[in-house]
């Protein structure tokens, strides 16, 4: 009997239309219902007028005229790092006590099987194995058999732990050639070439136009439109173009061609929103704009310079900078917008 009046009131449940239900709470059924009550009478409104009136949209009049945004092709072309960061005064300290470590553990030079007793090489090692006092030509001299055996790390800012002071050693130790003749034994010095400074002449002048500073960062090529903003090369998308095209031919009108560069994929690495204070109508459409999106598109220069002799894009200045240099110029909201696109290297 339970059974029977439990079923009975479900289907009346069924059949009655229902008010509140249990999964949803009593606002958001306040909601539903409101909706509901709202397009049955603008249904019921639509139905009881001519065939004219029904064919008016029911968007209100002030959804047709929504501003809407123009999209825009952005290009961040970067030049990659030419050169390995330099090391932290930890990692200096490390490297220097792991070589200095396998020299003590690695087993005695055998001088005789690589230069034969009373040759010239013979000679030129004897006498250089002289002036370093170890096998190491590079990270100092220390002596396993004297009372100084004991002394074998280096003073806190001595200048053997140096990369600069090693590379000098090395070159050093390789000038000095013996000869060996009917008159006797004698050296001369070679010339070897240097290696390249890693601090360049336009790292001392701060040249922010040369590719040929900061060697061990990402630096990104930023242009001054003539309003006086910086940012990245950017212009509208063409009715016919997709999203890479478009910032090719971006790239191309506003820093010239005489660079060699390769797009990094179709897919844009990120975006940004610029919202007027007002909306303005654009230009060749006389709409409403409330403002613009940019997409920007990943890019690499392999080679060349950027030149702005010919940019049609109004563009006044360009610099190649790096990260944190970009902050300096940028607005803040633009740079919020794309700092999460740059390398922190």
């Amino acid at each position: 009997m339970a059974s029977g009046s439990n079923s009975a009131r479900k289907i009346a449940g069924l059949l009655r239309p229902s008010t509140f239900d249990a999964a949803v709470c009593r606002s958001c059924q306040e909601t539903i219902t409101l909706g509901r009550r709202t397009y049955a009478s603008a249904a019921s409104t639509v139905a009881g007028s001519d065939i004219q009136n029904a064919e008016i949209p029911l968007a209100s009049s002030s959804e047709a005229v929504t501003p809407s945004f123009t999209l825009k092709a952005g290009i961040v072309l970067s030049r990659p790092p030419q050169i390995t960061r330099d090391l932290t005064p930890f990692e200096k300290a490390f490297y220097f006590y792991q070589r200095r470590l396998n020299e003590r553990l690695a087993l005695p030079f055998t001088r005789y099987f690589y230069f034969k007793r009373g040759t010239p090489a013979d000679e030129d090692w004897k006498r250089k194995y002289k002036e370093r006092t170890t096998a190491s030509r590079d990270i100092g001299k220390y002596n396993a058999y004297t009372k100084e055996a004991w002394n074998d790390e280096l003073l806190l800012g001595a200048p053997e732990s140096e990369p600069d002071h090693q590379v000098e050693m090395l070159l050093r130790d390789a000038e000095v050639v013996t000869t060996t003749s009917s008159e006797g034994n004698t050296t001369k010095k070679v010339d070897i070439q240097r290696p390249s400074p890693r601090v360049t002449e336009a790292d001392k002048t701060n040249d922010q136009k040369s590719l040929n500073r900061l060697l061990q960062r990402t630096l990104y090529l930023l242009v001054q439109t003539k309003e006086g903003y910086w940012k990245f090369p950017s212009s509208h998308i063409g009715l016919e173009e997709n999203l890479r095209g478009a910032a090719e031919r971006t790239l191309s009108e506003s820093a010239g061609i005489n660079m060699n560069t390769w797009f990094v994929g179709f897919h844009p690495i990120g975006h940004h929103t610029r919202t007027f204070k007002a909306p303005k109508p654009d230009e060749k459409s006389k709409e409403l704009v409330a403002g613009e999106k940019t997409f920007f598109m990943k890019g690499r220069i392999l080679g060349g310079q950027a030149d702005l002799s010919s940019n049609t894009l109004d563009i006044k200045d360009y610099k190649w900078l790096a990260k944190e240099e970009i902050a300096k110029y940028v607005l803040p909201q633009y740079y919020s917008n794309v700092k999460n696109m740059l390398a922190e290297r």
